[in-house]
């Protein structure tokens, strides 16, 4: 049940935020850019993130008007010079984006591009339109895709993949992203909020404790395991809601 459709406070210019129970739905809106990612869009979801940390929800990432994000915008990148990039500006969000406690869901729709592209790249799923077209044509404007691309690509899709994106401009359509496993579903755009609302509904029948350890172990240095999934394990067997989730399942198997 919807519980908050009212926007934080300051009220956002760049998102319209929807709150429930357990999720956050986030879409981005600068329609008249293409949902370009500016820099009052990059601090207005780092206070989405801020709250996320405190309150963990699910997150649910979509754009407006049949675009998620066209990009970074143009006309600041333009301006921006070597201090800047520097500073990690996207990167920084996106790493943050991708370290949520609960999973994070992007609905994918029309252009995913640029930093579009990678702050898709960041969520733990991604589902998509008939329309979609992801990709990085950021060598094509003379920078390289800095916020992810370049090392969450070739985790997502193989270097292979990877490399023909970045280094050769291709743009994959919906059946390509499927196909290379770099979505997991396809919808049409009419269908496809209601789809990542489905997905959040099967993560959110799960217990919040055991998956908010399962992403944080799941993205744990190949070093750190097994003893973090241990450690981890140590804390749901002592958890409530094993006990109550587990002896239900042996009831249910008794009267069956």
């Amino acid at each position: 049940m919807l519980i908050d459709a009212v926007p934080t406070n300051p009220v956002p210019t760049t998102l319209l935020i929807e709150r429930s129970a357990d999720r956050v739905h986030v879409q981005l809106h600068r329609p008249e850019v293409r949902n370009a990612i500016d820099q009052t869009m990059i601090d207005e979801l780092h206070s989405v993130c801020d709250e996320l940390e405190r309150e963990p929800r699910i997150l649910i990432l979509s754009g407006s008007n049949g675009v998620f994000a066209s990009g970074a915008d143009i006309a600041e990148l333009r301006e921006r010079r070597s201090t800047d990039a520097l500073k990690g500006i996207n990167s920084g969000l996106f790493s943050r984006i991708a370290r949520l406690p609960m999973p994070v869901i992007a609905a994918l729709d029309g252009w995913a591009l640029g930093g579009g592209a990678e702050l898709a790249y960041a969520a733990d799923f991604r589902i998509a339109s008939t329309t979609v077209r992801l990709g990085n044509p950021e060598t094509a404007l003379g920078i390289l895709p800095a916020a992810g691309a370049l090392w969450r690509l070739a985790q997502l899709v193989g270097e292979p993949v990877a490399k023909q994106i970045i280094l050769a401009g291709r743009i994959l359509t919906a059946g390509e992203a499927l196909a290379v496993h770099l979505v997991t579903e396809i919808h049409e755009s009419v269908d496809l909020l209601a789809a990542a609302h489905a997905l959040a509904d099967r993560i959110g029948a799960q217990d919040p404790l055991a998956t908010r350890l399962a992403k944080e172990v799941f993205h744990a240095p190949l070093d750190a395991h097994p003893r973090v999934d241990n450690a981890a394990q140590a804390i749901l067997f002592e958890s409530p809601e094993k006990f109550a989730r587990m002896d239900a399942f042996l009831a249910r198997k008794k009267r069956s």
